[in-house]
């Protein structure tokens, strides 16, 4: 007769591998991602979405080995948990160090210049690049002051402001609008408004 309760909650192996195997992964791919560089966090296109996607597949029977118990998975979930809150905490307190392994942000745009050494560096099309800006809302990379590559892989996006010229032209135009307004209520008879 199967027994239910040995296959979902009776470990296949031992309780120190089930919490040494998780951690040993988790190490491997903090350093193989770090190595790899920010794009693969960034996900820009398909590909990289497929390696992520494929990492944590493959990985998975280090994480587990032939256990495949709810309590095997349990104590490995557990496992990685607890390592990344330990991880993170310790990275918190020395700032040098989570500065080492997280790597530096990369300015992708400066001063309205795109900075191609900086998008080769990190395999970033200009293609790649606009679609981003889109994703936050600017329609051509013109529109764009600053943009940065974070160390966590986010991209983030500043406009240009206006200039004082700028500023100064659409004010004429938006009170120019009202007179024109007035004008026409004038023509027509009626009271203008009050600006």
């Amino acid at each position: 007769m199967h027994d239910i309760r040995k296959d979902m909650f009776v470990l296949a192996l031992p309780m120190l591998e089930k919490i040494l195997r998780p951690r040993c992964a988790y190490i491997f791919l903090i350093v193989g991602l770090r190595l790899s560089g920010k794009r693969e966090l960034v996900q820009l296109n398909p590909f990289d979405l497929v390696v992520l996607l494929t990492l944590s597949n493959t990985v998975q029977n280090a994480i587990i080995g032939e256990d495949n118990t709810v309590t095997g998975g349990v104590i490995g979930a557990t496992s990685l948990l607890i390592v990344n809150y330990l991880v993170v905490r310790f990275l918190y307190k020395h700032r040098a160090l989570d500065q080492f392994i997280e790597g530096r942000a990369d300015i992708l745009i400066e001063d309205g210049k795109i900075k191609t050494q900086n998008l080769k560096r990190e395999l970033i099309t200009i293609a790649q690049l606009e679609a981003a800006a889109r994703k936050q809302g600017f329609d051509t990379l013109s529109e764009v002051q600053q943009c940065v590559l974070e160390s966590g892989g986010t991209i983030t996006f500043l406009g240009k402001k206006p200039g004082s010229d700028e500023t100064r032209h659409q004010a004429l135009l938006r009170r120019m609008d009202v007179l024109m307004e007035e004008i026409a209520k004038l023509r027509e008879g009626q009271p203008p408004l009050k600006a």
